[in-house]
């Protein structure tokens, strides 16, 4: 295991502290991952000391060298754009009406991030953990763990996005050793809340949006994600479409870099950091004249772990903000508050 201090001696990570300095940002920061992969410890420092920098003064950067393969990432983007051109009536086969746990396809306007607004234009399909019905999780009544909803007869958009599932797991368990150095902890901190993730892959396709544009009506309205962290795949350079809201008020664009994924902090960890670490604000306009295709992949605990501040996060100067809360109860509650579909108890479409 790797810790960035040295016992009862120095903090390695000294002047960094509590205090959580929002910058007036113009454009993302880029860490280079390379050296979570490794046993270089001055080379995990640095990455450590970066990944803090970037999460207290903003929230949002971009990653490189992860490991996640281009072929995997082409596959799924393919897959989304050969599902998405499907009639609707073969596309409502697998509507999350059907699935207690959020998974399976939504249409325009289902979902509503922004509450102040009229509804998000995007269409959308969810898998998440695939955990059987027999499970004793599901059994229980965790209704954020269940089997997802796949195409019928669609062996390949199962394997395709199977297989970008799995890269995201594998590149989320490495981020999150990442954050914990970067919070003073030792490497595998975090690993046995995450034993049996919540972690949501979402396909989304953003029609254009011409004319005048309504901002109550956009492609996502203004939000932060719920989960620990978000990691992004936008699929063409060309569009310009994801706005991230700087401290001034500002919104940022965050267009797609090839070979790079965009990672943001959600809220779980900045009630997990006592928000030193930034949920920020997001949201995502597509008038670039074209389709947009994106794939998010929200990573967060296991149903039951706690989320509360941290010992490292909390002194005289900054005490706890928030109560101790499950993952699962935090999710459930912000998932009934902007899905119209999402109500576990009432009965199941056919």
């Amino acid at each position: 295991m790797t810790s960035l201090t040295t016992g009862n001696g120095p903090r390695l990570l000294k002047d960094t502290g509590l205090d959580a300095e929002r910058v007036p940002f113009d454009k993302l920061p880029v860490i280079d991952l390379a050296a979570i992969f490794t046993e270089d410890e001055d080379a995990k420092r640095e990455l450590a000391l970066a990944l803090r920098r970037a999460c207290s003064e903003i929230g949002f950067f971009y990653v490189k060298n992860h490991g996640v393969p281009q072929a995997v990432i082409d596959g799924a983007f393919a897959t989304a754009r050969r599902y998405f051109a499907l009639p609707d009536a073969e596309k409502m086969k697998i509507h999350v009406a059907k699935s207690r746990n959020n998974r399976g396809y939504a249409a325009l306007l289902e979902e509503n991030t922004d509450p102040t607004a009229r509804g998000d234009l995007h269409e959308s399909w969810d898998m998440a953990l695939e955990v059987p019905a027999t499970d004793p999780d599901v059994l229980a009544g965790k209704v954020l763990y269940g089997p997802n909803q796949w195409p019928a007869d669609d062996a390949a958009f199962r394997a395709d996005v199977g297989a970008y599932y799995d890269e995201m797991l594998r590149l989320s368990h490495a981020l999150l050793h990442a954050f914990a150095l970067s919070l003073e902890l030792e490497e595998a901190h975090f690993d046995a809340l995450v034993e049996k993730p919540l972690a949501t892959l979402r396909l989304l396709h953003y029609p254009p949006q011409e004319g005048e544009v309504d901002e109550r009506q956009i492609g996502i309205g203004a939000h932060s994600d719920y989960e620990c962290f978000t990691i992004l795949a936008q699929d063409d350079p060309r569009i310009r479409a994801l706005q991230v809201l700087n401290s001034e008020g500002d919104w940022i664009s965050a267009p797609p870099l090839p070979g790079h994924f965009v990672v943001n902090i959600g809220d779980q960890m900045a009630r997990w950091t006592n928000d030193l670490f930034a949920s920020t604000v997001h949201r995502a306009i597509n008038r670039s004249g074209v389709e947009r295709y994106s794939i998010p992949f929200f990573f967060g605990p296991s149903y039951d772990s706690v989320i509360q501040p941290l010992d490292s996060c909390v002194d005289d100067a900054h005490p706890a903000k928030y109560e101790p809360i499950t993952s699962g109860a935090y999710i459930n509650g912000r998932f009934a508050e902007t899905l119209a579909h999402y109500d576990p108890s009432k009965e199941l479409a056919d």
